[in-house]
């Protein structure tokens, strides 16, 4: 039913001292007569991300669905770059963030606020089959509103966890970072589990890592190669960057 692209790879990380990486990822599902984004990631991204997108040929103003795990400024801000899209969160994540006053944390307030008047904003309950093929299911605890999607139009079906998984830790761990509630993201851990097991093959698309499927033991393997890098001026020269590759730990 779809092509399914990731044009923004997710990080397993988070900053030691300037705060979130927000390295989140970013899918794009084309087919059935529509062009999806499953979460539309940072300000930060957006150089990269609009070349991902020229590179898929996917006009922005082609996209028809923006589709969000939930309404983290890393995740969801670019929700603007696409005019003609309709915009679909989470009935509960849009009831929560709409209450939360400006503080230090990753709410984008300005941004919660112009999307709850969003002319074609969607608010999603737990168990709604919204597009051809996807459907949503309430994981909370990294927010209250967490949606997980899955996706069985496909002949291998996906499941895109967001933040109710970030990476291949958490999943294995059973255990979650960054989290409002704890004993709520346990619970969602196990939801996600029983949706990633439901038929074989399935593929898991996390916030923040790489495409993984379940091995034979069914241990979550890596899918692709990890791309991560800095680039930075040390020297006197602007000509002159060390680069450092950040895709895998040295040790």
């Amino acid at each position: 039913m779809y092509r399914l692209d990731v044009l923004i790879q997710g990080y397993p990380g988070k900053s030691l001292c300037h705060g979130g990486l927000g390295w989140s990822t970013i899918a794009l599902l084309r087919g059935a007569g529509r062009t999806i984004l499953v979460d539309v990631g940072a300000f930060a991204v957006r150089p990269e991300f609009g070349k991902q997108l020229k590179a898929a040929d996917c006009d922005p103003a082609s996209v028809t669905d923006v589709v969000l795990t939930h309404a983290h400024w890393d995740h969801s801000v670019n929700y603007t770059l696409f005019p003609n899209a309709a915009v679909w969160i989470g009935r509960v994540e849009m009831d929560w963030a709409t209450q939360v006053p400006p503080g230090f944390n990753p709410l984008p307030e300005l941004y919660v606020r112009d999307l709850a008047r969003h002319p074609r904003l969607h608010l999603l309950e737990d168990g709604a089959e919204f597009l051809p093929g996807l459907s949503a299911h309430l994981c909370p605890g990294h927010t209250p509103g967490c949606l997980v999607y899955r996706l069985t139009g496909n002949e291998v079906p996906v499941v895109f966890s967001g933040d109710a998984a970030k990476n291949r830790a958490e999943l294995l761990s059973l255990s979650t970072d960054m989290t409002m509630d704890a004993a709520e993201s346990r619970r969602s851990l196990d939801r996600i589990w029983a949706l990633w097991r439901q038929a074989p093959g399935t593929l898991l698309i996390p916030g923040h890592d790489l495409t993984m499927r379940l091995d034979a033991a069914g241990r979550p393997e890596y899918i692709g190669q990890r791309r991560a890098g800095i680039a930075a001026w040390f020297q006197e020269d602007l000509a002159v960057m060390e680069e450092f590759d950040i895709s895998a730990p040295r040790f």
